[in-house]
Protein backbone atom coordinates (compact mmCIF):
# COMPACT_ATOMS: atom_id res chain seq x y z
CA UNK A 1 0.00 0.00 0.00
CA UNK A 2 0.87 3.35 -0.53
CA UNK A 3 1.29 6.03 2.27
CA UNK A 4 -1.26 7.72 0.88
CA UNK A 5 -3.60 4.59 0.63
CA UNK A 6 -2.66 3.79 4.26
CA UNK A 7 -4.02 7.80 5.06
CA UNK A 8 -7.17 6.82 3.73
CA UNK A 9 -6.98 3.74 5.60
CA UNK A 10 -6.92 5.45 8.71
CA UNK A 11 -9.23 7.74 7.98
CA UNK A 12 -11.74 5.34 7.11
CA UNK A 13 -11.25 4.11 10.50
CA UNK A 14 -10.66 6.75 12.79
CA UNK A 15 -13.88 8.51 10.95
CA UNK A 16 -14.97 12.34 11.86
CA UNK A 17 -15.48 14.18 15.30
CA UNK A 18 -15.37 12.57 18.27
CA UNK A 19 -15.45 13.79 21.73
CA UNK A 20 -15.67 10.73 23.75
CA UNK A 21 -15.48 11.57 27.57
CA UNK A 22 -13.47 8.55 28.20
CA UNK A 23 -10.90 9.43 25.62
CA UNK A 24 -7.84 11.18 27.01
CA UNK A 25 -7.45 12.74 23.92
CA UNK A 26 -10.48 14.83 24.14
CA UNK A 27 -11.93 16.58 21.05
CA UNK A 28 -10.67 14.61 17.93
CA UNK A 29 -11.31 14.62 13.68
CA UNK A 30 -10.29 12.26 11.08
CA UNK A 31 -8.01 11.02 14.55
CA UNK A 32 -6.32 13.90 15.21
CA UNK A 33 -6.78 15.45 18.37
CA UNK A 34 -6.58 19.10 19.20
CA UNK A 35 -3.23 19.31 20.97
CA UNK A 36 -1.55 17.67 17.47
CA UNK A 37 -3.95 20.05 15.54
CA UNK A 38 -2.60 22.91 17.49
CA UNK A 39 1.28 22.06 17.76
CA UNK A 40 0.67 21.53 13.50
CA UNK A 41 -0.67 25.49 13.09
CA UNK A 42 -4.84 24.68 12.80
CA UNK A 43 -6.76 26.80 14.97
CA UNK A 44 -9.77 26.94 14.35
CA UNK A 45 -12.66 24.86 15.61
CA UNK A 46 -12.22 20.88 15.25
CA UNK A 47 -15.45 19.73 14.24
CA UNK A 48 -13.87 21.59 10.88
CA UNK A 49 -10.19 20.40 10.66
CA UNK A 50 -10.49 19.89 6.58
CA UNK A 51 -9.28 16.54 5.79
CA UNK A 52 -6.26 18.02 4.07
CA UNK A 53 -4.80 19.26 7.16
CA UNK A 54 -5.44 15.64 8.80
CA UNK A 55 -3.57 14.09 5.47
CA UNK A 56 -0.85 16.47 5.82
CA UNK A 57 0.03 15.57 9.33
CA UNK A 58 -0.80 11.89 9.08
CA UNK A 59 2.58 11.96 6.57
CA UNK A 60 5.07 14.36 8.50
CA UNK A 61 4.06 13.48 11.52
CA UNK A 62 3.56 9.63 11.22
CA UNK A 63 4.97 8.50 8.33
CA UNK A 64 8.05 10.85 7.25
CA UNK A 65 9.47 12.05 10.96
CA UNK A 66 9.18 8.47 12.54
CA UNK A 67 11.42 7.69 9.11
CA UNK A 68 8.08 4.29 8.50
CA UNK A 69 9.10 5.60 4.78
CA UNK A 70 12.69 4.01 5.04
CA UNK A 71 11.43 1.03 6.70
CA UNK A 72 8.89 0.84 3.95
CA UNK A 73 11.75 0.08 1.44
CA UNK A 74 12.45 -2.61 2.83
CA UNK A 75 9.62 -4.05 4.69
CA UNK A 76 6.47 -2.44 3.68
CA UNK A 77 3.94 -4.45 5.01
CA UNK A 78 6.16 -3.63 8.39
CA UNK A 79 6.12 -0.28 7.96
CA UNK A 80 2.11 -0.32 7.13
CA UNK A 81 1.38 -1.85 10.67
CA UNK A 82 4.05 0.94 12.44
CA UNK A 83 2.46 3.86 10.87
CA UNK A 84 -1.36 2.38 12.13
CA UNK A 85 0.36 2.08 15.52
CA UNK A 86 2.05 4.83 16.01
CA UNK A 87 -1.02 6.77 14.87
CA UNK A 88 -2.87 5.04 17.74
CA UNK A 89 -0.25 4.89 20.29
CA UNK A 90 2.30 7.55 19.11
CA UNK A 91 5.79 6.49 17.09
CA UNK A 92 8.12 5.98 19.71
CA UNK A 93 5.70 3.33 20.91
CA UNK A 94 5.41 1.35 17.49
CA UNK A 95 9.05 1.75 16.90
CA UNK A 96 10.11 0.53 20.02
CA UNK A 97 8.00 -2.97 19.29
CA UNK A 98 10.10 -3.19 16.11
CA UNK A 99 13.05 -2.66 17.94
CA UNK A 100 12.65 -5.34 20.86
CA UNK A 101 10.81 -7.57 18.31
CA UNK A 102 13.90 -7.53 16.39
CA UNK A 103 16.30 -8.01 19.23
CA UNK A 104 14.30 -11.23 20.67
CA UNK A 105 14.40 -12.50 16.78
CA UNK A 106 18.24 -12.21 16.32
CA UNK A 107 19.27 -15.52 17.78
CA UNK A 108 21.18 -14.07 20.86
CA UNK A 109 22.62 -11.50 18.99
CA UNK A 110 24.31 -14.31 16.61
CA UNK A 111 22.05 -13.10 13.00
CA UNK A 112 22.86 -9.40 14.08
CA UNK A 113 23.98 -7.01 17.39
CA UNK A 114 20.78 -5.86 19.57
CA UNK A 115 19.75 -2.44 19.10
CA UNK A 116 19.02 0.00 21.81
CA UNK A 117 15.16 0.39 22.29
CA UNK A 118 14.93 3.95 21.58
CA UNK A 119 11.66 4.59 19.67
CA UNK A 120 13.87 6.06 16.83
CA UNK A 121 14.40 4.57 13.72
CA UNK A 122 18.38 5.56 12.83
CA UNK A 123 20.87 3.71 11.06
CA UNK A 124 21.62 0.67 14.03
CA UNK A 125 17.37 -0.05 13.54
CA UNK A 126 17.62 -0.09 9.42
CA UNK A 127 20.69 -2.37 9.41
CA UNK A 128 19.08 -4.64 11.98
CA UNK A 129 16.08 -5.09 10.03
CA UNK A 130 17.66 -5.65 6.91
CA UNK A 131 20.28 -8.45 8.55
CA UNK A 132 16.93 -9.96 9.85
CA UNK A 133 15.20 -9.71 6.49
CA UNK A 134 18.20 -11.30 4.46
CA UNK A 135 18.81 -14.15 7.04
CA UNK A 136 14.83 -15.12 7.32
CA UNK A 137 14.33 -14.20 3.59
CA UNK A 138 10.24 -13.84 2.50
CA UNK A 139 8.38 -15.22 5.35
CA UNK A 140 10.63 -13.02 7.53
CA UNK A 141 8.66 -10.15 7.28
CA UNK A 142 5.62 -11.55 7.85
CA UNK A 143 7.02 -13.40 11.42
CA UNK A 144 8.11 -9.92 12.35
CA UNK A 145 4.28 -8.71 11.54
CA UNK A 146 3.33 -11.06 14.45
CA UNK A 147 5.69 -10.09 16.99
CA UNK A 148 4.96 -6.41 16.46
CA UNK A 149 1.50 -7.13 16.67
CA UNK A 150 1.67 -9.31 19.85
CA UNK A 151 3.51 -6.39 21.46
CA UNK A 152 0.45 -4.32 20.40
CA UNK A 153 -1.92 -6.41 21.65
CA UNK A 154 -0.42 -6.59 25.00
CA UNK A 155 -0.20 -3.06 25.51
CA UNK A 156 -3.53 -2.67 24.79
CA UNK A 157 -4.76 -5.08 26.99
CA UNK A 158 -2.43 -3.50 29.59
CA UNK A 159 -4.04 0.50 29.37
CA UNK A 160 -7.34 -1.37 29.43
CA UNK A 161 -6.45 -3.32 33.12
CA UNK A 162 -4.62 -0.11 34.17
CA UNK A 163 -7.34 2.00 33.71
CA UNK A 164 -11.28 0.33 33.31
CA UNK A 165 -12.27 3.77 31.37
CA UNK A 166 -9.91 2.31 27.94
CA UNK A 167 -12.53 -1.01 28.56
CA UNK A 168 -14.83 1.41 26.09
CA UNK A 169 -12.32 1.23 23.36
CA UNK A 170 -10.72 -1.84 24.03
CA UNK A 171 -12.77 -4.15 21.59
CA UNK A 172 -11.77 -1.96 18.53
CA UNK A 173 -8.25 -1.62 19.29
CA UNK A 174 -8.40 -5.63 18.83
CA UNK A 175 -10.73 -5.79 16.39
CA UNK A 176 -9.74 -2.91 14.42
CA UNK A 177 -5.74 -2.67 14.98
CA UNK A 178 -4.41 -5.96 15.14
CA UNK A 179 -3.77 -7.99 11.94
Amino acid sequence: MTIDQLIDAVLDREGGYSNHPADRGGETKFGITTAVARANGYDGVMRDLPVGTARAIYRRLYWLRPRFDAVAAQAPLVAAELFDTGVNMGPPAAVAFLQRALNALNRGATDYPDMPVDGRIGAITLAGLAAFLARRGAGGERVLLKAIEALQGERYLALAERRPANEAFLYGWLANRIG
